[in-house]
């Protein structure tokens, strides 16, 4: 039987993994009472102000967020924007819970192929049966499809006897109920890897504001990127996990990766588009984690929004009667980020190692799968972004490939087929269909039955070759299954 091999799983290799930075700051400070004692108490409402004001610089070293409407190169995000969180996954459920109210928000908006964990959270939230798929293409989410479901939808309120108030949430004065949620990972998404183009980011905005929706955008994976071109190649070193020093090759770590954001994240373009938001309250919200640059376990995330939304978040009752969640391990990202050690980190050991993997990856897919009929979506090379990139070559990034099908090829039948019969684990494109969604502005929803997702984030860089030679032997027997003429090149 060959050997395990997991293409599905969504996790950074334990290689990837600051253990020996994470242990450092621990000790840093757990062995000093003046930092230990808040550690280890119930955390403010909006978490810690000193984490707050570190992530706050991070962003704004990163993002730039006002230089592409103000002109200016540099403007560090104000704390009084960012509220911790408990990571990206329960950040969305506590801002549903402020937010939204089942007898008035009227839909959730998700744009698909979708963060499929996510559905559920949306219908534990009460909005079962009204999740609304919305499709993408190259430049991201296809606004026509959105626009025509918005204003159906408000039209139908309109001739109906719907309560045109919230019925289930009580005011609270840090509170605003969105009419619309529209759900996105807009930057290296997952499972597509699209980029959300600036001149659509935009249009969404101002489609948001008109439609009292609030924009949801799942910002996990910007920081995560590098050149979509093989750089020089070097002998491969790979971090040990119990160590977790440099995972760059000989001379990759001062290779050109990207030092500043691809383009503008939503919630910037909400903050500075025409004037800036429309109410104290904004439409948009970044969601941010450190689960795929520090680690999972570590159950720490950001929202950044306008300060009058932040505050309402940090409002969440789960959050007041608790504390900011997470208070301890905030406490040593505190440390990561103060003393520059998660930047280091993130610049040579992720970039440089999940570059490494991408390619390879990437490489074995056009050799093994791509004389199949395999479809490889290329990097965006869409000039209508944040001038902050480097250069103005195409820039790939986050964990995953997404790969379009040969005609005829099921991925239930295949994800099903790779594990049964090569012990191969891929998640098949079904997956990212949006729960129980109904079809909107007459376009038909997709199953992604046609698609398959594939990580090359988790499983040893070693397997890479030997997993797509097992999934091409795989579609090539659903391929005669199907009738069609079929070579596999292994």
């Amino acid at each position: 039987m060959s050997t395990p091999t997991n293409l599905f799983r969504g996790w950074p290799n334990p290689s990837l993994h600051p253990t020996a930075a994470l242990a450092a700051a621990s000790a840093a400070v757990l062995s000093t009472p003046s930092l230990a004692a808040p550690a280890l108490s119930y955390g403010p409402d909006q978490g810690a102000l000193t984490l707050r004001e570190q992530v706050g610089r991070w962003l704004g070293g990163f993002y730039y967020p006002n230089s592409l409407y103000t002109g200016e190169i540099s403007n560090p995000v104000g704390s009084e924007r960012i509220c911790i969180s408990g990571g990206a996954s329960q950040n969305l459920a506590c801002l549903l819970q402020t937010f939204t109210d089942v007898g008035y928000t009227r839909n959730v908006w998700m744009v698909a192929p979708t963060y499929y964990l996510a559905c559920r959270i949306f219908e534990d939230a009460g909005f079962a049966g009204r999740l609304r798929a919305v499709p993408e293409d190259a430049e991201g989410v296809d606004l026509e499809v959105l626009e025509a479901g918005l204003r159906g939808c408000e039209q139908r309120e309109r001739d109906g006897e719907r309560v045109d108030e919230p019925t289930h949430k009580p005011p609270r004065p840090w509170r605003k109920i969105y009419k619309h949620i529209i759900y996105t990972t807009s930057t290296f998404s997952n499972p597509s890897s699209c980029v959300m183009s600036l001149r659509r980011r935009e249009r969404l905005v101002r489609l948001a504001r008109k439609y009292d929706a609030l924009i949801v955008s799942d910002d996990v994976y910007d920081f995560l990127q590098w050149p979509a071109q093989p750089m020089s190649q070097s002998p491969t070193q790979t971090a040990s996990p119990s160590t977790s020093v440099s995972a760059a090759s000989p001379g990759e770590e001062n290779q050109p990766f990207p030092t500043h954001a691809l383009v503008p994240r939503i919630v910037d373009v909400d903050r500075y588009l025409d004037g800036g938001p429309v109410d104290e309250w904004g439409n948009a919200m970044s969601n941010g984690s450190f689960s795929k640059i520090v680690g999972p376990g570590c159950r720490v995330g950001w929202a950044e929004g306008t300060e009058r939304f932040v505050y309402g978040l940090s409002q969440t009752a789960s959050s007041r009667s608790g504390g900011c969640p997470s208070q301890l391990c905030s406490s040593f990202l505190t440390h990561l980020l103060s003393t520059n050690t998660l930047q280091t980190h993130i610049r040579s050991v992720l970039q440089p190692s999940l570059s490494r993997r991408y390619h390879a990856l990437t490489a074995a897919v056009r050799t093994h799968l791509v004389p199949l009929g395999v479809e490889l979506a290329e990097p965006s090379t869409t000039t209508d972004s944040n001038t902050n990139t480097n250069t103005n070559n195409s820039i790939a990034g986050g964990y995953f490939l997404w790969l379009r099908l040969p005609a005829g090829v099921r991925a239930s039948e295949l994800a099903k087929r790779a594990q049964e019969e090569e012990n191969l684990v891929v998640a098949g494109g079904n997956l990212f269909q949006v729960s129980g969604a109904e079809a909107e502005g007459g376009v038909a929803v997709d199953d992604f039955q046609g698609f398959v997702r594939l990580c090359f984030a988790w499983e040893e860089e070693g397997r890479f070759e030997e997993a797509v030679v097992r999934l091409a032997r795989v579609i090539g027997r659903e391929m005669e299954g199907a009738g069609a003429e079929v070579r596999v090149t292994i």
